[in-house]
Order: C-alpha cells, then sequence, then structure tokens
C-alpha cells in the first residue's frame, strides 16, 4: 500500500517583497554612502569631512528609502483594500454572477465547464471573497503589500549597506581612502549581487555585473564632480 507523504516546498516567489527592498535598500546605501564619500574625499576634504557627510548620507538614506518604500506599498495597499471592498459588495448583491465569474475563470484556464463550476462552487462555499481576491484578483498571502514590514527591511538593509563605505573610509589610511573605499564597496556591491540573485533563484554572474558596473559609474561620475569642485574652491 502506498502511503500519501505531504510535504511542505518552499518557493521562492514567497520571498519577493522582503528580497526586493532589502536588494535595493542595502544596494543604495552602498552606493550613494560610498559615491558621497568618494566625490567629498577627491574634493581634498579632510577624513572628519567625509566621515560627517558619510554619516549624514546615511541617516537621511534610510529615512528616505524608508518613508518612500511605505507610501509606495501603503498605496499598493490601500488599492488592494478598495478592490476586496468591491469585490465583497459584488457578492453580497448577485452571488450567481460571482459564481459565474469564477466558474468562467476556471474555463479560461483549461478547466471543462463542469469541472470549473464544481471548483467554484466548492472553493466559494468555503471562502468566496479567498476565492475571487486569488483567481481573479491576483491578491493572496504572498503578494499582500506589507508597508511596515517593506519599510523597515529597506531601512535596515540600506543602514547596513551604508556602514561598509563607512567603516573603510574609518580605517583607511587617508592617501588611499579614496581608492579603498571605491574599491572595497565594489567588491561589497558583487557580493551583494550575487547573494540576491542566489537567495532568488536567478544567475548570479549577470546581477553581480550589473550591480558592480552602476555602482562603479556613479562613484566615477561623483568622484570627478568632487575633483572639479575641489579645483575650483
Amino acid at each position: 500500500m502506498t502511503r500519501l507523504r505531504l510535504h511542505s516546498e518552499r518557493h521562492r516567489v514567497a520571498r519577493i517583497g522582503w528580497l526586493r527592498a532589502a536588494v535595493l535598500g542595502a544596494n543604495d546605501g552602498i552606493v550613494s554612502t560610498a559615491s558621497l564619500i568618494v566625490g567629498v574625499a577627491a574634493a581634498a576634504a579632510a577624513r572628519g569631512e567625509i566621515l560627517v557627510a558619510g554619516v549624514a548620507g546615511l541617516v537621511a538614506g534610510a529615512m528616505s528609502m524608508a518613508a518612500g518604500e511605505y507610501v509606495s506599498v501603503s498605496s499598493q495597499a490601500d488599492t488592494e483594500k478598495a478592490d476586496l471592498a468591491r469585490e465583497r459588495a459584488e457578492l453580497s448583491g448577485d452571488i450567481d454572477a460571482e459564481h459565474a465569474e469564477l466558474a468562467h475563470i476556471y474555463v479560461e484556464r483549461g478547466l471543462d465547464r463542469d469541472t470549473a463550476q464544481t471548483v467554484a462552487t466548492q472553493l466559494m462555499a468555503r471562502d468566496p471573497l479567498g476565492a475571487h481576491a486569488r483567481d481573479e484578483l491576483g491578491i493572496s498571502e504572498i503578494t499582500t503589500a506589507r508597508p511596515i514590514q517593506a519599510a523597515a527591511a529597506s531601512a535596515a538593509s540600506f543602514t547596513a549597506g551604508a556602514v561598509m563605505p563607512l567603516l573603510i573610509a574609518l580605517l583607511a589610511p587617508v592617501a588611499w581612502l579614496l581608492g579603498a573605499v571605491a574599491l572595497g564597496s565594489l567588491l561589497c556591491l558583487a557580493l551583494l549581487g550575487a547573494i540576491g540573485a542566489r537567495a532568488g533563484g536567478a544567475e548570479p554572474w549577470r546581477a553581480t555585473a550589473r550591480v558592480t558596473f552602476w555602482g562603479a559609474l556613479a562613484m566615477a561620475l561623483t568622484a570627478g564632480i568632487g575633483s572639479l569642485v575641489g579645483a575650483v574652491v
């Protein structure tokens, strides 16, 4: 007799919400803070001035990321709530029409009409709003917007990323500070790209090259501007 073995599968799509916010925050923390430090250092500023600029950039960036992520995800959450309220009203007004609509969705996905009717009946008997939210609106437990979680993840990951170039600027000899921050930050970006790709199941080399390229470009531009400003001043 064959025994049915139940098991729990973990899919990477469940990580999309927090993974996107965390990777974006850490990447932005490294790039923006390192670029700011490199730009100020290229203007021939003292270590103290460089560190003050870096810390200010860390605090401002973390708050900006948290606020931006919270507002953005809150807007998504408001839209989801409005759609669910509308669907709840439609279910209260004409349950038969909503049943037919759900069955039609299953027919379009490949079920025959009788099976689609049966599935719609059984799902709506258990949780009509949940069935329509998932199959008509595309709202599920995995994709539901979580503003506070996204804001906290963005702020924390930005801070973690920004600390790296700040530590390098604090510990590196003044003569090597600019190069050490640039090189160290690029290595951190490459590692971040590989970790993010690994966690999301994507190709690591492509993600690593992508974040490293844009980080190098940002630091090169700010270093050039810092050199020009320093020469003028």
